[in-house]
């Protein structure tokens, strides 16, 4: 087993390098090289089955990969250390559905060896408008919008300095949206490294400092929002992301 890197006085939170990932024949990443850096927001965008989750999977030691490396903080992601100031969000996000939502924040902060007031926990709840007496009902009887606020908020409740999630606004209605959106600038302002895949483009044109295109496990830019639409030539994200990966609308 490789012993664990030393890290560096200022680590980058993560680094992709000549990362590739194969089922059988069939190629998922592609020598994936991308850097994330400290206080970066990051948004990952591709088509269903581009390898989005993949690669996140990837990052957190979830899924093997065949060749490359990857470092958070300056140690190799299949070390459990190089995990411990992670916060990760997946994109089928089921909580045990015996438990209440109360639980499962506190068993979620406990597995970060932390253990959030009950100020604390409120605040986070009333930062998305999730209902505090809800917290005390079995989380089976949660709607889709109600589940996925819970999987947020025991992300947030940690306070690790880099998050990762996974499709986070799935689930969540106009509002709901709008106000995580703005949990997310206030952690981006705190200096919160934050690594997120999505579809939805609007979000991230308002929410992120650079993007990634990722299309057939490949990436295919990296850089602003700004500067892709530039480099594509599309008058809104959504044009420049189906020239960038060689799609057109019918006519």
């Amino acid at each position: 087993m490789a012993s664990v890197q030393t890290p560096n006085s200022n680590p980058c939170p993560v680094q992709f390098t000549s990362v590739t990932k194969r089922y059988g024949p069939r190629w998922i990443l592609r020598g994936i090289d991308l850097e994330i850096g400290a206080g970066e927001t990051v948004g990952l965008i591709g088509i269903n089955g581009a390898g989005k989750s993949t690669l996140l999977k990837a990052m957190l030691d979830l899924t093997s990969v065949d060749d490359g490396h990857i470092d958070i903080f300056g140690t190799n992601h299949n070390h459990t250390a190089a995990r411990d100031k992670v916060s990760y969000l997946a994109e089928r996000f089921i909580p045990p559905h015996y438990a209440n939502g109360l639980d499962f924040l506190r068993y979620m902060a406990k597995l970060h060896h932390c253990a959030p007031s009950e100020a604390a926990i409120h605040a986070e709840c009333q930062s998305l408008e999730l209902d505090v007496e809800a917290l005390r009902r079995p989380v089976r009887e949660y709607s889709k919008g109600m589940t996925q606020k819970l999987g947020l908020i025991a992300c947030l409740l940690v306070q690790c300095p880099l998050l990762v999630l996974d499709e986070p606004m799935s689930g969540l209605d106009p509002k709901a949206r709008a106000l995580f959106k703005a949990r997310l600038a206030r952690l981006k302002d705190a200096g919160v490294t934050i690594f997120f895949s999505t579809h939805l483009l609007d979000d991230v044109a308002v929410i992120c400092d650079r993007v990634a295109i990722l299309e057939a496990g490949q990436i295919r830019f990296t850089g602003t929002v700004a500067d892709f639409q530039a480099t594509h030539r599309g008058a809104t994200l959504e044009a420049s992301f189906l020239s960038c990966i060689g799609a057109a609308l019918p006519a």
